[in-house]
């Protein structure tokens, strides 16, 4: 019997930070599960959200574009997602069955780009009268007594509760054991394609107590705070502030909770692959996990994402291809990735044409080892809290940012220095790199006059750009 083209999981979480990943030298977050499929694949250690907030970063995944072209440059609610030759509508018209399991993050929120099967977790409610379908499932399993911490508090807040409503009707247990089910119910005669969406460790921060507990003695690193950051050291005082200064004890709290949100959701990966080992799936099958963005977590008095810093753009990227394709394994790339950049993998891979409109690059080649791809930066931006303008460009070991309504720059070699705790701008051994990197982002936004932020020569201050552009429309 000839052998079945291969299959697709990718597992996407929200808000895992790039560096907490135990085997990339994280001094405190176990994911031993993530160990075990980082050894069999490629490890990507320079991956970015070019929009470092769930919305764009979404519809960059999705549509295999940049921010700029699918119009998300920031957060925006209730903007329909009107894309064309999604991600998953291609591998659908290619034969592969597409399904999503937990949160999509699309508008109208049942609305399925190319999914046949969309199982939902999203604790909002946009829609008038609008219950993801794991809201539905709790209310009936705990007769309405146990309640999702997402939808009782705010899930932008730095508060820690852990969950105590039994560990199987938490999210992230609902998340892997709904994988399993539709899998278990899939067409057995066609490939599959499946995205196994975490919410978490996205705040709330309410791992089960096991997994929090797992966490209370250990020992934590002091924050990082720049010699540029104290303008963010205010002092706190709402729980969902983006900003200030935290006791040691919340902030330690803080940090338990969200490491052990993080290792509950890779025992929830092990308890998956597992089952995929079990019903001969798993050999054949791509792995790839990464995340929507990261989590400032503390670092430089600054909470949440959207900004360009280490913390909050950094992301996680493991691939773990099926054992009879000849690749590199157990190894780590430094190649600057990003989100846009998986569409065209998976297709590529898979033997898929890519669309035209398609901007990102695949990664086969290096998969493969068989050469380099002509890219040796990545730009990002996201219209930022109030009157800032956030643009980037790094490679993973430099890093130029400017906030385009101040005008401010920063500077960072991140070989030395990776937590960015010294601003380099006005540090003359560095103003040659420096002109370097604020030249390739002039070059970037003089393709863009309508925002007015270059000329060509200059970077030009003083614009705050919309969080969404053009209609929505791109791909039509």
């Amino acid at each position: 019997m000839e052998q079945q083209k291969p299959n697709v999981v990718l597992i996407f979480t929200d808000q895992w930070r790039g560096d907490c990943l135990e085997f990339l030298g994280h001094s405190v977050v176990e994911t031993p599960f993530l160990n075990e499929m980082a050894s069999e694949g490629i490890t990507f250690n320079s991956a970015y959200a070019a929009a470092p907030s769930c919305i764009p970063a979404r519809a960059c995944l999705a549509t295999g574009q940049t921010p700029y072209t699918c119009g998300r440059l920031g957060y925006e609610d209730k903007v329909p997602w009107n894309y064309k030759n999604t991600m998953m509508e291609v591998l659908r018209n290619n034969g592969y069955q597409t399904m999503n399991v937990g949160k999509t993050h699309f508008y109208p929120q049942r609305v399925n780009l190319g999914f046949e099967i969309n199982r939902l977790y999203d604790p909002q409610r946009l829609d008038e009268g609008f219950k993801s379908d794991y809201h539905i499932w709790l209310e009936r399993m705990s007769n309405g007594k146990v309640k999702d911490t997402a939808v009782e508090w705010d899930n932008n807040s730095w508060v820690t509760f852990p969950w105590t409503g039994g560990d199987e009707l938490h999210p992230t247990s609902w998340t892997a054991q709904m994988g399993k089910e539709v899998l278990e119910h899939r067409d057995p005669t066609r490939p599959f394609f499946l995205q196994l969406s975490f919410h978490r460790p996205h705040p709330p921060y309410d791992p089960p107590q096991y997994y929090f507990d797992m966490y209370k003695d250990k020992e934590l690193s002091e924050l990082p705070i720049g010699n540029w950051a104290e303008e963010y050291g205010e002092k706190i005082e709402k729980t969902t502030s983006w900003k200030g200064k935290l006791t040691k004890e919340k902030c330690d709290r803080m940090k338990r909770g969200y490491y052990a949100s993080i290792s509950h959701i890779d025992a929830q990966i092990g308890r998956f692959i597992h089952w995929l080992k079990g019903k001969g799936l798993y050999d054949n099958t791509y792995l790839i996990f990464l995340s929507d963005h990261g989590e400032l977590l503390g670092d430089h008095y600054m909470y949440r994402k959207i900004s360009p810093w280490e913390g909050s753009a950094k992301i996680p990227l493991i691939i773990k291809p099926p054992i009879n394709i000849n690749c590199k394994r157990g190894v780590v790339e430094d190649f600057p990735t990003t989100h846009m950049d998986i569409m065209p993998t998976i297709l590529e891979e898979l033997g898929i044409s890519i669309p035209e409109k398609v901007e990102g690059v695949s990664l086969s080649p290096i998969i493969k080892g068989e050469n380099l791809i002509d890219r040796s930066y990545i730009h990002g931006e996201h219209t930022g809290y109030g009157k800032q303008g956030w643009q980037f460009v790094t490679d993973g070991k430099s890093k130029f940012i400017w906030d385009s309504y101040s005008g401010k720059e920063w500077y960072f070699d991140l070989t030395k220095d990776p937590s960015e705790e010294r601003n380099l701008i006005g540090v003359n051994e560095y103003d040659e790199n420096i002109s370097v990197w604020r030249k390739r982002l002039v070059d970037i936004l003089a393709l863009r006059p309508e925002h007015g932020l270059s000329d060509g020569t200059k970077l030009i201050s003083g614009k705050r750009l919309p969080n969404t552009i053009k209609k929505i429309a791109n791909s039509k």
